[in-house]
C-alpha cells in the first residue's frame, strides 16, 4: 500500500518530495531502486521531522504504537493520517496527539493479497473509494488536503464516522475474509480424507477463496481491532447459513430458490 501510494504521488507530481520511512537498510535501497520514493531512511526523526504530511501504511496495531512513539518527532503543523483498515482505535489514539498536529483517519478501499514494495502499482488507488474519518479536532483544511491528495491519484474520497466505517467494512471486507478462510479450512477437512478435492477444485473455489491468501498479520490486526463489528457480521452470516441448512433439511425448494434469487439479483445489481 505504501509503495503504491509513493508511486502514484510521484507519477501525478502531487508532492514536492516523497520520503519513505522503512525498517531495514536493505529496504532503503529497494525503495530507491523501485522508484517508490524520492528519499528513504530508517531514522524516524529524519523522516518525520521534515514531513508536512505523514501517512502510516503499516498494520493497524503497529500504527497505534507508532502514533504514540513518534508523537514527539512530528513537525509542528503536520497533517497526520493513515491507511489502516479499521478506524475507531486509530482515531481514538490520534485524539491524544499533541496540540499543533492535525490528525485525520483515512482508509483507501483497495489492496492486494501480495505484499512488499515489489508488488507496488501506481494505479492501485485509481477508482477506489477513499474514506476520511475526521476527528473533532481535525481542521477543515487538513481534511481538504487529504481529500485533494486522494482525488489527485484517482480515488473517490468520502467522509464517514469511524464507527460507521468499521461496521461497513466488516460487512464487505472483514466478513468475506473470515468466510473465505472458513471455506478453505472446511475444504481442507475434506482433503484430509480425500486429497483429490484439490485436484478437482476449479475457478469457483479459486475466486471465492482468493482473499484467504491475504497477509495474516494485517488481517489479524483488522479482526482484533474491529471485534464487535466482525462478530455482529458473523452472526448475520451464521443466520443466513442456518436458513440454507434448514431449507435443505426440510427439502424446501421454494425457500432455497427465493434465497438464491435474492442473492443473485443483489450481486447482479452491484457488478453487472
Amino acid at each position: 500500500m505504501g509503495g503504491s501510494l509513493g508511486l502514484a504521488l510521484k507519477e501525478k507530481n502531487v508532492c514536492r518530495r516523497v520520503i519513505g520511512l522503512v525498517r531495514r537498510e536493505t529496504a532503503v535501497t529497494e525503495a530507491r531502486q523501485l522508484g517508490v520514493v524520492d528519499e528513504a531512511t530508517t531514522d524516524p526523526a529524519e523522516a518525520l521531522g521534515q514531513a508536512e504530511v505523514v501517512i502510516f501504511s503499516t498494520p493497524v496495531r503497529i500504527i497505534l504504537r507508532q502514533l504514540a512513539d513518534y508523537a514527539p518527532l512530528f513537525k509542528p503543523g503536520a497533517v497526520i493520517t493513515d491507511m489502516g483498515s479499521t478506524k475507531q482505535a486509530i482515531v481514538q489514539t490520534m485524539a491524544d496527539l499533541p496540540d499543533g498536529l492535525h490528525p485525520l483517519g483515512s482508509h483507501p478501499m483497495c489492496g492486494k493479497e501480495v505484499t512488499g514494495m515489489a508488488a507496488a502499482e501506481a494505479d492501485l488507488y485509481r477508482g477506489a473509494p477513499w474514506i476520511l474519518t475526521p476527528l473533532a479536532r481535525t481542521p477543515p483544511a487538513a481534511t481538504a488536503l487529504i481529500r485533494e491528495l486522494a482525488v489527485a491519484i484517482g480515488s473517490n474520497p468520502r467522509e464517514l464516522a469511524a464507527d460507521r466505517h468499521d461496521l461497513l467494512v466488516a460487512a464487505i471486507s472483514h466478513l468475506p475474509y473470515t468466510m473465505a478462510a472458513s471455506l478453505v479450512l472446511a475444504a481442507r477437512q475434506v482433503a484430509a480424507r480425500d486429497p483429490v478435492v484439490w485436484e478437482v477444485a476449479a475457478s469457483g473455489f479459486r475466486d471465492t477463496s482468493r482473499v484467504a491468501a491475504s497477509d495474516v498479520t494485517m488481517m489479524l490486526d483488522i479482526l482484533q481491532t474491529n471485534q464487535g463489528a466482525v462478530q455482529y457480521m458473523l452472526r448475520l452470516a451464521q443466520n443466513q447459513l442456518a436458513r440454507f441448512a434448514e431449507a435443505l433439511d426440510t427439502n424446501d425448494e421454494a425457500q432455497l430458490r427465493q434465497m438464491m434469487e435474492e442473492a443473485a439479483h443483489q450481486r447482479q445489481a452491484l457488478y453487472e
